[in-house]
């Protein structure tokens, strides 16, 4: 009982940080989208280098690059989420905290999509309707936008291929996205040393900006633990119900604290989406309970 508490408390944590997280990058505004996501990227790494130091896990990390398909796969998922956090990254300091807050309530639609494709998984006709609500609060949007809602959908396509990667690459989460980090540092380096006057300008120039680009990779590694803890935890079930704490946070704060838009289009879009997660929690809790008995 303990550790599944413990469990609970760490996903809503994971998915509140990331939730919030908006707010931390509104801070950065002082660098363009690409230097967050390489100080994000190289910060990060620090972080993750010192958990495997401290729990001395450098043999599971040297795994990741025993053969070169171990090191392609991961140098995959890494691409593919570094492209999500540089989108993310640009919408949230573009005034589009709202289309990425739908990108992330689709993600898990996207997921359910991509197991039917790839994975040979079937789904249940509760699961099926949920999936053409939210695919149908998509459409709905694209007279609103002039076309299709671009950001929303790259965001959701990048983290449902990122899962995808992950369940062929051969390391676990956390070791996983530490080797990650490793292979895309150079590619940060070099985005920081072109893209920056010297180190004054990579960190902002001054002592508080500093601060808070150090900060990024807290940012990113806290929730991963947390995360990483809950998965461990409890039933995966319960942690897809808790995952749109996240993106219900980003709506809140795209809409109420930076004043984007909230015309009739897009609260009808919202409303078939929540309608979607309402459909796919129910038939989570009632498919956990048949199990139970």
């Amino acid at each position: 009982m303990g550790s599944h508490r413990s469990g609970i408390s760490a996903a809503i944590a994971a998915f509140f940080l990331w939730g919030v997280l908006p707010l931390f990058w509104k801070q950065l505004s002082f660098l363009s989208p690409g230097s967050i996501v390489a100080q994000r990227t190289l910060w990060s790494l620090v972080f993750l280098l010192a958990i495997a130091v401290c729990r001395r896990e450098f043999s599971a990390i040297r795994r990741g690059f025993e053969s070169w398909k171990s090191a392609v796969w991961h140098l995959l998922s890494g691409t593919l989420l570094a492209s999500n956090w540089l989108l993310y990254v640009w919408a949230t300091l573009n005034g589009r905290i709202l289309e990425g807050a739908l990108g992330y309530y689709l993600n898990p639609f996207f997921n359910m999509l991509f197991g039917v494709l790839w994975f040979g998984e079937r789904h249940n006709p509760l699961q099926l309707c949920a999936i053409g609500l939210a695919l149908a609060g998509v459409a709905i949007q694209i007279p609103a936008a002039g076309g299709l809602p671009w950001v929303a959908l790259t965001l959701a396509l990048t983290f449902s291929l990122y899962a995808v990667v992950k369940k062929r690459a051969p390391l676990e989460s956390r070791h996983g996205l530490t080797v990650e980090t490793l292979l895309l540092s150079p590619i940060a380096l070099l985005w920081l040393m072109t893209a920056s006057q010297g180190p004054s300008e990579a960190f902002g120039g001054s002592w508080p900006h500093g601060w808070l680009v150090i900060a990024t990779g807290l940012a990113t590694t806290l929730p991963l633990v947390c995360f990483g803890h809950a998965a461990r935890s409890i039933p995966l079930t319960t942690l897809g119900i808790l995952q749109f704490i996240g993106p219900s946070i980003q709506f809140f704060i795209g809409w109420r604290f930076y004043g984007e838009p909230m015309t009739a289009a897009r609260l009808s879009s919202f409303a078939l989406i929540w309608l979607a997660i309402g459909i796919y929690a129910a038939d989570s809790v009632l498919r956990a309970r048949s199990r139970a008995d």
